[in-house]
């Protein structure tokens, strides 16, 4: 840990020492919640966010916040490491190209209903948006979206390829946040919620009806996210065969955006995931760089006071736009082009994800040496975004 905020009702406990004024008042917001458990956790990718600060934990007491799991419920990483240790470059980009036919990018959907993985379909009356999205969401599954979403194809540091995936819930998972944060909204304002409207922060008690068909969804829509990496590793596996003999190995995944049931200083509380990996000890889990730099394959180190979490990745250091406005196109792609990585950077539209919009991955590694260790770094080779 590197800094504690201590003035407010509870601690603001910090895995880095800068952060954006935006997000230090939605800490502090959190900090000051009569339901937050315990103290507030920034991971060292934090930044702000809507409500709550990306990479942010924050542990409630008989409550869920849906603006504290965000609109990509279940939305996280996969990776898979490969049995061949390097590719000629012809090779890379054909496998790249084939990618881009088999999964669509960007608000791209499948032609066909895809049946892969899909989690089996809840009751209507446990799941009403689900069950409203359901026909749709099987066009969606497989499919990569666009933001900071990725498909990339990496050299390990222990030799061999790798494959890493960065997707979420799609459009159903947008529905289902949607939903419940303004159902929450509604009834707080007739409850005369203590909560400032404006923080954002809309809750709903978790004996409630409401609460109960939220939390049933938001886990169908960590499932649904988790399969659809699943369908889209399995089409990258195909891309890679169709022009290697490959074999893969056992695939490793994480979600970042969600609120689960967990027992922390002997106690159950609901705690709430946004842009946060859970790192309990010895745990595998998966942090991104940036498109221009490394990601990492670590092991948690279950530190109590990080409500055992860590880093979903690098973090932004500039918003989308800024980053369009400020960024020169051209420094982006040597940055790129020097490291040898094959990429999509191609106009000011593609500035919102190039390397310099985002923190730098070697100091956010540092800062939490106490929440994870290293088992493998990952630079990329190829990267494919939405």
């Amino acid at each position: 840990m590197i800094k504690v905020i201590a003035e407010e009702k509870l601690p603001i406990k910090m895995w880095l020492n800068e952060l954006e004024e935006t997000a230090l008042s939605q800490a502090r917001n959190l900090a000051n919640l009569p339901f937050t458990f315990k103290h507030v956790a920034l991971m060292p990718d934090s930044h702000s966010g809507y409500g709550m600060p990306i990479g942010g934990v924050l542990a409630t007491q008989k409550v869920v916040i849906p603006n504290a799991v965000g609109v990509d419920i279940g939305c996280g990483m996969c990776a898979m490491r490969t049995t061949i240790t390097e590719i000629e470059k012809e090779d890379l980009q054909k496998i790249v190209d084939r990618v881009k036919e088999l999964v669509p990018v960007g608000f791209n959907w499948h032609d066909e209903q895809q049946t892969g993985f899909m989690p089996t379909r809840p009751m209507t009356e446990n799941a009403p948006i689900v069950n409203e999205q359901f026909e749709k969401g099987m066009y969606q599954l497989g499919t990569l979206g666009g933001g900071n979403h990725f498909i990339e194809i990496q050299q390990g540091s222990d030799g061999n390829i790798w494959v890493m995936i960065h997707s979420g819930s799609r459009n159903i998972g947008h529905k289902v946040a949607t939903h419940y944060n303004n159902l929450a909204k509604d009834l707080n304002k007739k409850w005369y919620s203590s909560v400032p409207k404006e923080w954002d922060l809309a809750y709903l008690p978790i004996d409630t009806k409401e609460a109960k068909l939220y939390m049933t969804e938001m886990k169908y829509c960590v499932e649904f996210a988790f399969a659809n990496r699943k369908l889209m590793m399995e089409r990258v596996k195909l891309a890679f065969q169709e022009i290697l003999p490959v074999g893969f190995f056992d695939l490793i995944n994480i979600a970042h955006n969600y609120a689960s049931w967990e027992n922390h200083y002997n106690q159950n509380v609901i705690v709430h995931r946004k842009g946060a990996t859970r790192a309990y000890l010895n745990e595998v889990g998966i942090i991104p760089g940036s498109m221009g730099t490394k990601s990492y394959i670590v092991e948690g180190l279950g530190n109590k006071e990080s409500f055992q979490s860590c880093s979903h990745g690098a973090g932004r250091i500039m918003g989308r736009k800024q980053a369009q406005r400020e960024l020169n196109l051209e420094n982006e792609r040597n940055i790129l082009n020097s490291q040898n990585i094959i990429h999509d950077v191609n106009g000011i539209e593609n500035l919102d994800e190039a390397p310099s919009a985002y923190k730098d991955i070697d100091k956010v590694m540092q800062n939490q040496i106490d929440l994870v260790k290293i088992k493998t770094e990952l630079k990329p080779m190829a990267v494919i975004k939405g």
